[in-house]
């Protein structure tokens, strides 16, 4: 008995000492080699503007206007960051983006899943043609439809109004489209089972419909949101009033008699991307479940 008991402490002593080794690693593949450099290539042609911005902006006035340009700063100064908060309304962009992002994004998702959810679910006379119309929004550039949309938005008196800077941004034929062919990848038999049961159009959308379609809407929402934040020819073109800049249009603005402040714009528009640098690190999984869900429900 007394022989025995280290023989079994030394067998378990091995058996913990074999399963703690560490597992020699495997030698990279030439081409594991090659794809992480070019990987590492492409993530610096990324970050290298983003870098230039930042080093900018830590530079005097002075300094970042000196021709040939230099990456590293001589002389480090937060001077730059504390102009743009002490001399720019740049609260008021900030607000006034998030309003105008936020509102046309929920505009959008609302419309686009009814949309999308009716043409693929619904069979109605002129279908074929109304839904040709919706679609040729996604041949025509949205710069061609500037004077237009400014001409109706200044004959219902929205100039100069968050309105006018909201409604001509909610007009997706793209996000109709993705929508449209994400719902039709949704078996028809879910709802059927739901008719049977007593459900009704509306019951079966917010409560079948809606729940399978969240990547998609999450892709939707974020990709529109982005694009609204980016937004700067139609609100530049619809607004008068300081007051009501967007971020993209109030950092333009950041001049003096001598120029562009060159250390106050990179700074600015290190402010603007960043929060749609914390929009996609929170919820690029929801990105890119959503294009895949649409890619595979689209056919």
């Amino acid at each position: 008995m007394t022989t025995a008991e280290p023989t079994v402490r030394t067998a378990t002593n091995v058996r913990t000492a074999t399963a703690v080794r560490p597992r020699s690693r495997k030698p990279w593949t030439p081409g594991q080699i090659v794809l992480t450099l070019l990987g590492v290539a492409v993530s610096a042609v990324f970050v290298a503007p983003i870098a230039a911005a930042l080093f900018t902006s830590l530079k005097s006035e002075a300094e970042a206007a000196e021709i040939p340009p230099h990456w590293l700063p001589k002389v480090w100064t937060a001077q730059a960051w504390k102009a743009l908060w002490s001399t720019g309304n740049i609260t008021n962009w900030f607000v006034n983006s998030l309003v105008v992002s936020v509102c046309v994004t929920t505009v959008v998702l609302v419309v686009s899943a009814l949309a999308g959810y009716g043409f693929a679910r619904t069979e109605f006379r002129g279908k074929g043609v109304l839904m040709g119309i919706v679609m040729s929004g996604l041949m025509i550039s949205p710069a061609v439809l500037g004077v237009p949309l400014f001409t109706t938005v200044q004959q219902m008196g929205m100039v100069d109004t968050y309105w006018g800077m909201i409604l001509p941004q909610c007009a997706p034929a793209a996000m109709v489209y993705i929508l449209y062919k994400f719902f039709q990848g949704i078996p028809r038999e879910l709802e059927e089972a739901a008719f049977i049961d007593g459900a009704g159009r509306w019951r079966v959308f917010f409560t079948i419909v809606v729940p399978l379609a969240r990547p998609s809407l999450a892709a939707v929402g974020i990709f529109t949101f982005i694009a609204s934040w980016n937004n700067f020819l139609w609100p530049y073109m619809v607004t008068n009033n300081p007051d009501l800049m967007t971020m993209p249009n109030g950092i333009a603005t950041v001049m003096n008699s001598y120029g562009i402040q060159w250390a106050q714009l990179m700074a600015g528009g290190l402010m603007a991307g960043l929060p749609l640098i914390v929009v996609f690190v929170f919820f690029q999984r929801q990105i890119v479940a959503g294009v895949a869900h649409t890619g595979l429900a689209g056919q």
